[in-house]
């Protein structure tokens, strides 16, 4: 038992020994030939045989041989379940954890007994936030936590001051986005913004409206209130 345990042992070791050869030689290739390519994060080995994941800039996947003689960029799909692992590797990898949501810099619009949650970070000026917000007022029994995340232009900060300012921020918001009802200026402290706008570029959201639910994934773009629901009830059953 003992020779067999030391054999495994230095099998073990020698694959790990190679693994991290093999990992060096990507790196270094890579680095000489392609300068402008951004510090690597992270390899991986892939379920494609001979075929290495290359993470940089947090999530963004590439894909590359053995000796890093080859650069892919695309999605990796898995024919046998149709499954496109590149997109589920980078929804993982952008995935927020509700908990360390900044919820102080949000505030809430309830619906019904309010169980269900979901963030949902939002431009004033965003078209597609307002048909979303429309579309919303089918949703019931849920709290939404609104991030207002003003990045398409400095009316969309003024605006999104004076939703922060005023004293109803639920109902402000919703008069300007279902009822398209101007919003009073408001004064007050809106240093909520700046942090929001910091919290979204340090987790990459880069377009609204992003949703982000319970169970920590992350949705972009203006969904049916079916999809929200979906989303809603799997985030449930986690």
């Amino acid at each position: 038992m003992t020779l067999i345990k030391t054999l495994l042992t230095g099998a073990l070791l020698a694959l790990s020994l190679g693994a991290f050869a093999q990992e060096a030689a990507i790196r270094k290739n890579l680095a000489e030939r392609l300068p402008n390519l951004p510090r690597i994060d992270e390899i991986n080995k892939t379920p494609m045989a001979g075929l290495y994941e290359v993470r940089v800039n947090g999530s963004d996947i590439f894909y590359t041989d053995a000796e890093g003689n080859y650069l892919i960029q695309g999605n990796l799909i898995d024919t046998k379940v149709r499954r496109n692992l590149t997109e589920e590797r980078v929804d993982k990898l952008n995935a927020v954890s509700f908990d360390a949501l900044p919820l102080k810099d949000a505030f809430t619009i309830v619906r019904g007994n309010g169980k269900r949650k979901v963030a949902v970070f939002e431009d004033p000026n965003c078209g597609y936030c307002k048909r979303f917000e429309r579309d919303m007022q089918k949703v019931s029994d849920v709290t939404v936590y609104m991030f207002l995340y003003p990045i398409l232009s400095a009316d969309s900060t003024e605006k999104s001051k004076n939703i922060w300012c005023a004293k109803d921020k639920a109902k402000a918001w919703q008069d300007l986005m279902v009822r398209d009802q101007p919003v009073p200026n408001a004064s007050c402290d809106a240093g909520a913004l700046a942090r929001n706008i910091e919290f979204g570029k340090k987790h990459r959201i880069t377009g609204t409206p992003t949703l982000i639910f319970a169970d920590g994934s992350r949705v972009p773009g203006a969904i049916s209130a079916q999809q929200v629901e979906k989303y809603l009830t799997d985030a449930k059953v986690q």
